[in-house]
């Protein structure tokens, strides 16, 4: 005790000494303030302050802040249109004036909440004033990009900066979005009976195409065909011709009368009609005049082939 009566002083000067050590966690800058004066910052670790005199008078978070929201916004055409975003924001940097600034701008976190989301409510309501309700859904990026530009200059001179904004739902009254279900389901039965056409259509022209493909293919045949016939039919002429002009010769060397094997001719020829004619009627003049008409004609084509050679 009486160790303890003589080094009081000791004591009392350790319990100062230690009063005056802060720990700043990581992620936060310590203000401190002297008789209610900004004095200077403590960054994350073991730092020491003037006791008594010096006061932490807020720990600034530097970490990444997220806020839902929730509000309602009325298009040109004058359809309430709900939405629900998300708000990610951060303290600009951790330099000293802009701790400084974060730290006295707002009484609490509680007021720079509040003015930060109607910030954000207002710029996303006066975009959509200006749209109608047919073109909202379709304009997400353009609401994040308007409201970003509109509000990072009054975040920056509170010493904060817009991260990212997600608009995660939009909505619209029970009716309007009815009768938005109806123009897609009439949309997607337009964009079917559409396809469907398309696709008969394209059925319809690929069988007229291979049609006339084929009637393309049957004619060349048939032509081919036609002349190939034509072809034989020359030269089984050709060939009779010259059996009759061989005939003809011989009988002739032998002093016979050509007469006799046209004749032979004329009544082979009328039986070989009678054996592959298959029941057709074929009509002959069998009369001596006939005959001999026949004669004189088939005698005319045998001299013509004489005089061709």
């Amino acid at each position: 005790m009486n160790i303890l009566a003589q080094y009081w002083w000791v004591l009392v000067g350790v319990i100062i000494v230690f009063s005056g050590l802060v720990t700043v966690n990581q992620g936060t800058i310590a203000v401190i303030t002297m008789f209610g004066k900004y004095r200077r910052i403590l960054r994350p670790g073991l730092s020491f302050k003037l006791p008594i005199v010096e006061q932490v008078f807020k720990t600034v978070s530097i970490q990444n802040r997220s806020v839902e929201l929730e509000f309602q916004a009325v298009t040109l055409d004058q359809a309430n249109v709900y939405f629900k975003s998300m708000l990610l924001y951060s303290v600009l940097n951790q330099e000293e004036e802009t701790v400084k600034n974060v730290a006295f701008k707002f009484i609490s976190d509680k007021d720079l909440m509040q003015a930060l989301i109607r910030t954000v409510e207002g710029s996303i309501r006066g975009f959509v004033a200006t749209k109608r309700q047919a073109e909202i859904l379709v304009l997400r990026r353009e609401i994040v990009e308007f409201v970003k530009e509109q509000i990072d200059q009054s975040l920056e001179s509170w010493g904060y900066h817009l991260q990212d904004l997600q608009i995660n739902d939009i909505t619209f009254d029970q009716q309007i979005m009815d009768s938005m279900s109806k123009v897609v389901a009439s949309n997607n039965l337009k964009a079917a009976a559409e396809n469907e056409g398309q696709a008969l259509l394209i059925t319809k022209t690929k069988a007229a195409e291979a049609e006339g493909n084929a009637i393309k293919i049957s004619a060349n045949a048939e032509k081919e065909a036609a002349r190939l016939r034509g072809q034989g039919v020359a030269l089984f002429r050709e060939e009779v011709a010259k059996g009759m002009s061989q005939a003809a010769e011989q009988m002739k060397q032998a002093n016979l009368d050509t007469n006799v094997i046209l004749f032979s001719m004329w009544t082979e020829a009328i039986k070989n009609f009678a054996e592959v004619g298959k029941g057709n009627v074929i009509f002959l003049d069998g009369s001596p005049e006939g005959m001999e008409n026949n004669m004189r004609q088939i005698m005319a084509m045998v001299k013509m082939k004489e005089a061709g050679k």
